[in-house]
């Protein structure tokens, strides 16, 4: 009888522990548990049906009620998984640094900048393996893009992330969500850094003329975020972005295509979110689809910079994901007060 050959990275799994376990950490969950190289010893909420829910499904031995209490009692962790919504960001980042635990962090990190930047200065400080949950970095059509836009002469890109209200309770308010550009449409905010580096100035505005907040359940907070926004973001390099979001459509509304067109001078590039990319010339046209899991690619690199301590493996990094948060929260500056906003 031929015996199964054990994978090496099967004989020394790596402990994660799992702070928040809702959507979001399900989501990563479809990608780890079939690793093979990493099981999950230990999960926090301070809803105990959801913390008991993950432990059964991953086979953790033990839940917490909160992430303060698995720190102080879980030992010998090799990583952290922390999915909660954007204020909820008290002191998970920090003691995780602390304990010199490498960790993946879902968006947006947090509403605070002032709390992102010690974090990331804490983090490089230590040279800690980090990771934000911007996954599209991963995308294969993404990294065609990235090839095509490199010999292009870019002028003007725009871009759209439009949709529904997420029925989650955090996301109806914009103080604990940062509304949709912060919270959602952020991943094209991040797109468009990935692509064309740092941008220099940002202006926006928003409208909340479409939605009432008695549309939705009782139980949700009072709706009070905007409905839409445009944001204008000029980067370093003179390329000029325009970025459409919005949570108005509803199920009966018409199919949007989102994602981004950039244009050039002898070539254009339509990305059609997480779908496919379409690159045109003035006599051809060339069409990839997408044949990858983004999110599963994210957590596999993750793991791998983990197990290699190795935070140059990883793409979106701590400190680098908080340039694209600084500029999200810079385009909210700019709704709140009419004026373009410097980098």
């Amino acid at each position: 009888m031929n015996k199964r050959k054990v994978n090496k990275r099967e004989m020394n799994k790596l402990k994660i522990a799992l702070i928040g376990c809702g959507g979001m950490m399900n989501h990563h969950m479809n990608g780890v548990l079939t690793f093979g190289d990493a099981e999950v010893v230990a999960v926090a909420d301070p809803r105990a049906e959801r913390a008991e829910a993950m432990m059964k499904r991953t086979g953790a031995a033990r839940a917490y009620s909160s992430h303060t209490e698995l720190f102080e009692r879980e030992d010998g962790l090799d990583a952290v998984y922390i999915a909660v919504e954007p204020t909820a960001h008290v002191n998970i980042e920090e003691t995780a640094i602390e304990k010199s635990l490498p960790f993946l962090v879902e968006k947006p990190m947090t509403l605070d900048i002032a709390q992102g930047r010690a974090v990331a200065k804490a983090a490089e400080k230590k040279n800690l393996v980090t990771s934000v949950g911007f996954q599209d970095r991963y995308l294969d059509i993404v990294d065609r893009m990235k090839e095509e836009v490199a010999d292009m002469k870019v002028g003007m890109v725009y871009g759209s992330w439009l949709g529904g209200v997420p029925q989650a309770w955090w996301w109806m308010r914009k103080a604990t969500c940062g509304a949709q550009l912060v919270e959602q449409n952020i991943h094209l905010v991040d797109l468009l850094r990935y692509l064309f580096g740092e941008a220099e100035s940002v202006f926006a505005t928003c409208g909340r003329t479409l939605i009432s907040p008695d549309e939705f359940p009782e139980d949700l907070p009072r709706y009070d975020t905007d409905d839409f926004s445009d944001a204008v973001i000029t980067f370093k390099n003179g390329v000029v972005a325009n970025l459409m979001t919005g949570c108005f459509v509803t199920a009966s509304g018409n199919p949007i295509r989102n994602g981004l067109t950039i244009v050039g001078r002898d070539k254009s590039l339509e990305y059609e979110l997480r779908t496919n990319l379409c690159v045109y010339t003035a006599n051809t046209m060339r069409r990839y689809n997408s044949t990858v899991d983004q999110s599963v690619l994210h957590d596999r690199a993750f793991l791998d910079a983990v197990r290699a301590g190795d935070p140059a493996a990883v793409r979106s990094p701590y400190p680098d994901a908080l340039k694209t948060l600084e500029l999200a929260l810079a385009a909210n500056e700019s709704m709140e007060t009419g004026k373009v906003v410097r980098l």
